[in-house]
């Protein structure tokens, strides 16, 4: 392992740690925990967004805005294939408000030609003093009625423990956990690990003229970029909300391949799934195209991580027909020179099948694992779970779940 392997670990595990509370906090949540209300729990209501909003900005999750949770649960396309009325989650509820939150977001997959009505988790967040009623929450979400296919795709190890508890299983796509990453700044994200680790002035200075030096040494040594770029195919940007009916027809060809789990990517499941009102993060998608026909595509979506600041692109979603190598090839080389074209300071890979990833390992990425599975998931149906135990049957990305869906 790298000099860079090595910081970039510490950054993630800095990334992912919060400082204890304070004499006050203590004090403050044990007097809170001896007045102490009932809670009660109960289905969300649209009325609920003021209080589910700061209930999330307390727990320190991104804020919400109206026109999202309209788009959610209104304009949200599963809505009119479901047969009957889904949930928008479940709120624990006492006199002063609302202390616990887990939000159902409907959806559509398709395994082969079976169209089927899943619900993805998202934004748990339950005041401290009420965690023990985290478990209710999970168990309805779990349990509704309506659903065939349950979806949590960014939960923390306790989320998972308690899914598992609940005849969830992990996804069984192997190293969907392990992050591929490139770093395209490396001033900026020597900056970024020197803050993380509490440098400042002259020190901080300094740190992060070291670490960008060995970034670049340790990039130009392993050659971590692809090989040698040459698109054979015509690709050509479009945004959002530009897709059209070529999406439509490469979907369908797609769906009569070999079986996969697939989240919907229909035109309107695309437009409607990026277009996420007053969002940091944008998406562009890069189309591949031979004799005019539309034979690929790849959506990068890029924000601005909110505790190091650094700007970062997200392949969020790839496809392309019969899985042809060059193609595939010639969109991932797109992606990256689009991350770096655009000022984007880190390239980053999620899941996506073995085929995929084989080729990026071409480029040696950084690697960073989450600690514990983050993607669980139930379905109703006995004979899709046993055919969902296989790794094969899966084409898990970004695009699943929450994970590129909310602000």
């Amino acid at each position: 392992m790298s000099v860079i392997d090595h910081t970039a670990a510490i950054l993630l595990r800095l990334m992912g740690s919060k400082r204890g509370p304070s004499l006050d906090q203590e004090r403050s949540e044990l007097a809170f925990e001896k007045r102490l209300v009932p809670a009660k729990q109960r289905e969300v209501r649209f009325s609920d967004f003021e209080g589910v909003a700061a209930l999330k900005e307390r727990g320190g999750l991104r804020s919400d805005n109206w026109e999202n949770w309209c788009r959610l649960w209104q304009q949200n396309p599963a809505m009119a294939v479901a047969k009957s009325k889904l949930s928008m989650g479940w709120v624990l509820e006492t006199s002063r408000g609302i202390v616990g939150y887990q939000g159902s977001v409907p959806l559509l997959y398709r395994f082969g030609g079976r169209t089927l009505v899943a619900a993805t988790g998202t934004s748990l967040v339950v005041e401290p003093s009420y965690r023990a009623c985290t478990i209710g929450l999970l168990a309805s979400f779990y349990r509704q009625p309506g659903v065939e296919l349950f979806l949590i795709t960014t939960a923390m190890p306790s989320v998972g423990e308690v899914s598992k508890a609940l005849r969830a299983r992990a996804l069984p796509q192997r190293d969907y956990d392990s992050v591929l990453f490139w770093v395209l700044n490396k001033h900026q994200f020597a900056k970024a690990v020197a803050t993380k680790l509490g440098l400042r002035g002259g020190i901080a200075a300094v740190g992060a003229a070291v670490g960008a030096f060995t970034l670049r040494m340790d990039t130009c040594i392993h050659r971590r970029r692809p090989k040698d770029i040459t698109h054979k195919f015509a690709i050509t940007e479009i945004q959002v909300n530009d897709i059209g009916e070529e999406f439509q027809a490469l979907w369908q060809r797609k769906i009569t391949e070999t079986p996969r789990l697939m989240a919907d990517r229909s035109p309107s499941s695309l437009r409607w799934h990026f277009t996420i009102p007053r969002s940091s993060s944008t998406a562009v998608v890069l189309c591949c195209h031979r004799f005019n026909r539309l034979i690929g595509y790849a959506i990068v979506q890029r924000s601005i991580d909110r505790r190091t600041g650094l700007r970062k692109c997200l392949l969020a979603d790839l496809l392309v027909e019969q899985d042809d190598f060059s193609v595939t090839l010639g969109l991932l080389e797109s992606a990256y020179t689009n991350a770096v074209t655009s000022g984007d300071e880190v390239f980053e890979v999620l899941g996506l099948p073995r085929n995929i990833r084989q080729i990026l390992m071409l480029w040696h990425p950084y690697l960073r694992a989450y600690p514990a599975p983050s993607f669980f998931y139930k379905v109703t149906d006995q004979g899709l779970a046993q055919r969902l135990s296989d790794e094969n049957a899966w084409y898990a990305s970004p695009f699943d779940g929450d994970t590129t869906l909310m602000p």
